[in-house]
């Protein structure tokens, strides 16, 4: 019998106590199941040092708790090992949507009760820090941390009262100076620059397709650059942002390839939800395949 640990945040409300359980009891008719609670980094690596013949580890959380049990597996070297899923319990479930995952937390538990599984790229930035769904920087990591004080009040409202929040301060802030690089080429346009998105996953905030074509399994990141300006064209690439046809825009580059840096004025970085302090220089590569998921 296939043996997986479930890890859920010990933080979570009490009101996802019934879900958790629920899942939990779904994925135990067919396979052995443990859970365990978490609250930090360290929790997390002691929980998987504790287990260690386990087949699976099953996410109960959002973006952020894929994104910590993920960083904990490569920290222990253990991605090669398990398999890891997904019960889309946070707030966002950004990465959830891109798999094709239910809405249903018994439901996406019947997915990997089934077992079907699929080869998942990782992106690793350059701080050797994991990166699952997607990092960006500019407006979008403003909008995410104008965000934070909603979403524990609010859930999902959070990223749209912070999307507007920092669309209303920005509409006349100059964009910033970078200069981009992929795959050893240098983007050639120089205009002020709003936003940098790198990722894997097509969304981002509560499911805004940010990288709308972005496959997960492609072995390739998708890059999307916004020189939008004017405070007319930003409102324009908000509304195109949230339609999910923002990479056919002339003041948009869509590309993909491998290896990704950033450079210029400092810019605050988000990745899967975590905010980072400024800086001027950001980078990112790909490891195709690195984990395998649990997927429909």
């Amino acid at each position: 019998m296939t043996s997986l640990l479930a890890i859920a945040n010990a933080d979570a409300g009490t009101a996802d106590d019934d879900a958790i359980s629920q899942t939990v009891e779904a994925m135990a008719r067919r396979h052995d199941v443990e859970l365990v609670t978490t609250s930090t980094p360290d929790d997390l690596v002691a929980a998987l040092r504790a287990h260690p013949t386990i087949d699976g580890v099953v996410v109960l959380g959002g973006d952020g708790s894929l994104h910590a049990v993920v960083e904990a597996l490569r920290t222990e070297g253990r991605l090669g090992d398990v398999v890891v899923g997904l019960v889309p319990l946070g707030t966002g479930n950004d990465f959830a949507a891109t798999l094709g995952l239910p809405d249903d937390g018994v439901k996406a538990a019947e997915v990997i009760a089934v077992g079907r599984t699929r080869p998942i790229d990782l992106i690793i930035d350059a701080d050797d820090h994991v990166v699952v769904n997607a990092a960006h920087i500019g407006i979008g990591a403003e909008a995410a941390r104008a965000a934070r004080p909603w979403k524990k009040l609010l859930g999902p409202v959070g990223y749209v009262i912070g999307a507007v929040i920092t669309g209303a301060r920005g509409l006349t802030q100059p964009g910033a100076r970078l200069e981009i690089t992929i795959d050893g080429t240098t983007l050639d346009r120089t205009e002020p620059i709003i936003q940098v998105a790198v990722g894997n996953g097509r969304f981002v905030g509560g499911g805004a397709p940010l990288l709308p074509q972005a496959d997960p399994s492609d072995g390739e990141l998708d890059l999307a650059v916004s020189y939008t300006e004017s405070p007319r064209r930003r409102i324009a690439y908000a509304r195109s942002v949230r339609r999910g046809d923002h990479h056919r825009r002339d003041d948009v580059v869509y590309m993909r390839g491998t290896q990704v840096t950033v450079r210029g004025d400092e810019l605050a970085c988000t990745s899967d939800g975590e905010l980072s302090p400024p800086a001027a220089e950001h980078a990112w590569r790909i490891e195709p395949g690195a984990l395998t998921m649990y997927v429909p």
